[in-house]
């Protein structure tokens, strides 16, 4: 577990304060303290956590690199347009939960106005082709009635297909 720690104590002796970073807390603020001070070493300590977080997620096969925007299904790279990276993203950060055509719609094409009915359909189809070229295992699957999803262990659940 990676998540910050800020240890807020009336103990101010050098050794409590030692003991408890070392102890695992990432900070120690003494009591009294300003609600500021406070909010200054909280967004410090989520700043730290996002340039040492590491942004790769795997999903069977596929390795997707958020920072650098990078794809591999197995050993081979894959090459995405923007809006198919963007449509990718938006899969993955809905952890395993089905986005409907209208979210996948609000979080890619950011309220457009240009995207035809079928437009979500065209693209998902277009991101299977490359994500599935060369395995037998597909990693989108559609759940009628509510979207699309990117699941890592393949469904058997009941409405659910590829």
């Amino acid at each position: 577990d990676t998540t910050p720690i800020i240890m807020l104590t009336a103990r101010d002796a050098v050794p409590d304060r030692v003991r408890g970073l070392e102890t695992g807390a990432d900070d120690y603020l003494l009591k009294p303290f300003a609600f500021e001070e406070l909010l200054a070493r909280v967004r410090s300590q989520l700043r730290r956590e996002s340039v040492h977080r590491t942004d790769i997620v795997h999903i069977r096969d596929l390795e997707i690199d958020i920072t650098s925007r990078r794809v591999m299904r197995g050993k081979t790279e894959i090459a995405l347009t923007p809006r198919e990276w963007s449509l990718l993203e938006a899969l993955v950060r809905s952890e395993n939960r089905p986005l409907s055509r209208e979210t996948i719609l609000s979080r890619v094409w950011d309220d457009e106005g240009r995207t035809g009915s079928n437009t979500v359909d065209v693209y998902i189809n277009q991101l299977r082709r490359k994500l599935d070229t060369d395995s037998d295992e597909r990693l989108i699957h559609t759940v009628h009635g509510v979207g699309y999803v990117l699941r890592r262990p393949p469904s058997t659940e009941p409405g659910e297909s590829s």
